[in-house]
């Protein structure tokens, strides 16, 4: 369904890629999917394409393009995982946020679309968090983010509405590291929780050994309807 383009950084001085998948249609919103720490690979645009099914313009941005472009890992394959934590070792998250901020811009200016919105998954699901701290996106969603106990002093920026999907039993986010989470958002009125006992870190990707099809589907629905509601124009 989609292709990949090449769109401008904020300071214009370079371009960096991203995979489109476009509604038959006018779009009734924008959605940017960031990736896990495996690239954009068919997961990911899979995700994608099922926004646009969803009447969405989906785009991937390829967040390691500065050292890794192009580069499509498999989760469950050992020597592909090291690569990608070793991807993740190299990534600068505030120059991420620059390329979410060019990416919102052209969204909304060469693509015509009222509303933005972010969905992230692992690494991603941190910048979901981050990016709704620092940017104007207007509705962000977090899958399994990892970090954001350790970043919850830029909580009070939150403006528009953000929803963290949080893993029980994650091994990359510890009990304490939830317990932080909740303390800081439960009473947060922009921010919503939900907890998924019991389901470990990736059980939402579309496909492989760590997916939870029960859990996927249940977070996955509340996500659409979050966006339904925080995206109309």
């Amino acid at each position: 369904m989609g292709d990949t383009t090449r769109i401008a950084t904020l300071g214009g001085g370079e371009e960096f890629p991203i995979y489109r998948a476009a509604p038959d249609g006018v779009p009734k919103a924008a959605i940017i999917v960031i990736p896990e720490i495996f690239g954009v690979n068919r997961g990911i645009r899979a995700k994608c394409d099922g926004w646009a099914d969803q009447g969405y313009l989906a785009v991937a941005p390829d967040i390691f393009w500065r050292f890794a472009e192009g580069e499509e890992l498999d989760p469950d394959v050992p020597d592909q995982f090291q690569k990608a934590l070793e991807n993740m070792g190299k990534f600068n998250g505030d120059e991420c946020i620059r390329d979410i901020e060019a990416l919102i811009h052209h969204l909304k200016r060469a693509e015509g679309c009222t509303k933005v919105g972010l969905v992230g998954f692992c690494l991603g699901g941190f910048i979901a968090y981050t990016a709704a701290a620092r940017t104007d996106i207007d509705a962000s969603v977090g899958y399994y983010g990892v970090s954001i106990d350790q970043h919850l002093n830029e909580a009070h920026a939150i403006a528009n509405p953000l929803m963290l999907h949080i893993a029980g039993a994650d091994h990359f986010v510890t009990p304490d590291a939830q317990a932080k989470i909740h303390e800081a958002f439960d009473a947060h009125p922009k921010v919503t929780l939900h907890d998924y006992p019991g389901l470990d870190h990736g059980f939402a990707t579309e496909s492989g050994d760590r997916r939870n099809d029960q859990g996927a589907r249940l977070a996955d629905s509340r996500t659409e309807e979050f966006f339904a509601e925080h995206l109309r124009a």
